[in-house]
């Protein structure tokens, strides 16, 4: 029971010296906030902790200085972003009150600023920056200007959550930041559509649509198919085109090779009495034939996207190749040379290939997918 005991004061002071070894370290690394944050927390177990109180105050003392010293400079400023700096520095100073404030013994000693008025007071102006920043981005009335308008005003509201006016400003400038890009109808020009490949199924208009709209790359971006946009009268932006510019389907390929076998077998036996059988051998040949039969198809995409002018202003090709293969054999000659091995290579079930239809949703999958990856990405750069 003793050493129980003793091993449990024992493992409390080496905790409590780690972690006052812990905070100075921070401390005599300069990384004064995490010093006062991290001692604060242990000080909550043991305020009467003469080392550790010593390193919190010295801490907060010099991440004071500093702090002060950036808002100083901060404030002699030009850049109209400089409130947004200040209440930044004011955020970890409040943080650093609110960790000592929690530990009532070490509060009446430290008894650091509390800094609740500036926030409120530069969380206002960085707020207000912000929206006569989007104010003047609306000026330039062009979709670059309108979505950098609705950037500021979605910033507004990192200080003035649920501010009424940045609200109403961002909902204003939304409809001109925004591209509306129609995908249109698959053409047979000259080339193929996934149109009658897997009746039931959706089309990879219909894929491309679904998945694009569920994740357009960036929020300035709506896709609508033809029909959707003519039916809700939308302002096409932008005009995606899609044509297969290659497609092969199940191009059989078939592969030879032969294996020669001899097995020696009786031919004659001859019983002259139960204990005397002559037997006669002789050799035996048989070929076998295997055959490896691949299906080999591959398509190609090309997706071109055009302005409203009808100038062609990205273009890219995706393809897509997939490989069936089977293995068969049958031979020739006599049959007593095949062992037993070669006898169920020869019977095996025959493996019946894929259907055109079963192909051509493979491809037209992984099509999908990677042209799906390569639109997010260019409207992302884009926009």
């Amino acid at each position: 029971m003793k050493l129980k005991l003793y091993t449990a004061i024992f493992t409390g002071m080496i905790g409590l010296l780690v972690s006052c070894k812990s905070a100075s370290k921070l401390y005599e690394k300069g990384r004064y906030d995490e010093a006062v944050e991290l001692a604060a927390k242990k000080l909550q177990k043991d305020p009467d902790d003469a080392k550790l109180l010593s390193t919190l105050r010295n801490a907060y003392q010099y991440a004071l200085e500093d702090h002060e010293a950036r808002i100083r400079s901060y404030q002699e400023s030009s850049n109209e972003l400089k409130y947004e700096w200040i209440y930044n520095e004011y955020v970890s100073l409040q943080r650093l009150y609110d960790a000592i404030y929690r530990v009532p013994d070490v509060y009446r000693i430290v008894l650091p600023e509390d800094h609740s008025n500036d926030l409120v007071q530069y969380r206002e102006k960085a707020g207000d920056v912000r929206f006569e920043r989007g104010l003047a981005f609306m000026q330039h009335s062009d979709k670059q200007s309108y979505r950098n308008a609705y950037r500021e005003f979605q910033a507004v509201l990192n200080f003035k959550p649920g501010d009424r006016d940045a609200i109403i400003k961002m909902d204003e400038v939304f409809e001109y930041a925004v591209t509306n890009v129609v995908i249109v109808p698959m053409q047979r020009d000259g080339g193929f559509v996934y149109s009658s490949y897997g009746v039931g199924q959706p089309n990879l208009d219909d894929q491309l649509i679904s998945s694009l709209q569920q994740n357009s790359g960036s929020e300035f971006i709506r896709f609508y198919s033809a029909w959707d946009a003519r039916s809700r009268r939308i302002r096409m932006d932008q005009e995606l085109s899609m044509q297969f510019v290659s497609m092969d389907l199940g191009r059989v390929f078939d592969d030879r090779s032969t294996r020669k076998v001899t097995k020696e077998v009786v031919v004659k036996e001859t019983v002259y009495r139960p204990d005397s059988v002559v037997r006669e051998y002789a050799k035996v040949h048989a070929n076998i034939i295997t055959t490896t039969r691949t299906l080999r198809s591959n398509a190609m995409l090309q997706v071109t996207v055009r302005d409203e002018n009808g100038r062609r202003i990205w273009t890219d090709n995706y393809s897509s190749n997939h490989s069936w293969s089977t293995q068969f054999s049958h031979f020739t000659g006599d049959e007593r040379a095949l062992s037993q091995e070669d006898k169920n290579l020869i019977n095996r079930r025959k493996d019946f290939p894929p259907s055109e239809n079963d192909m051509m949703k493979c491809m037209i999958d992984e099509i999908s997918n990677n042209a799906v990856y390569g639109l997010r990405s260019y409207f992302r750069r884009n926009s």
